[in-house]
């Protein structure tokens, strides 16, 4: 006998990357901190808590994306504007990086799964989220740009905006073909 889905089970299967299309609508710096609230009672190893977030609101995300665009090349520069311009307002989380690689792979996965977290949350109430790990979050200029430290990593640029039309899903490789059994040889 099949179970019938919870509301969680629910919003992973039908949560989208929203990748463009998105409205005009601001996105509340409040609704971004409360969405980041309940986000953070993800797994953290030692509750390290290796995060920190840099919010760019919708009312600064013109003159954000202006400086940005300005850490190209001249010949990028207008792609990179039009491709910056989609989002209503970019969300950047930064991770404390450790030296010893089980300590730096706990606290990627500890603020993966946070990230995770956030946009489920988002995608419940009907904010788009698309995590991007685009080459300029290993830029020099714009880790100066956003005040990223010696010492931690620029993890993705978060895009987030309103939509009016939800993405299709994409076919999704069935578990079984995933999964196989441990059996002692």
């Amino acid at each position: 006998m099949e179970q019938t889905k919870s509301n969680l089970a629910n919003i992973i299967r039908e949560r989208r990357s929203v990748k463009n299309g998105y409205s005009e609508k601001p996105v509340p710096t409040e609704l971004v901190k409360e969405l980041l609230d309940d986000a953070r009672w993800a797994p953290t190893h030692g509750l390290r808590e290796p995060w920190r977030f840099i919010y760019i609101p919708s009312e600064e995300k013109e003159s954000f994306v202006e400086s940005l665009v300005q850490t190209f090349p001249l010949e990028m520069r207008e792609n990179r504007r039009e491709y910056f311009s989609k989002p209503a307002a970019f969300l950047i989380p930064v991770m404390t990086v450790d030296p010893r690689q089980k300590q730096w792979e706990e606290n990627f996965g500890a603020i993966s799964c946070l990230l995770q977290n956030f946009q489920l949350l988002a995608w419940e109430r009907q904010l788009g989220v698309v995590w991007k790990t685009d080459a300029q979050i290993h830029e020099p200029k714009v880790r100066d740009l956003l005040g990223v430290e010696a010492g931690e990593k620029i993890v993705g640029f978060i895009h987030l905006g309103f939509f009016d039309q939800q993405p299709k899903p994409k076919k999704r490789t069935p578990i079984q073909e995933k999964f196989s059994i441990y059996k002692k040889q």
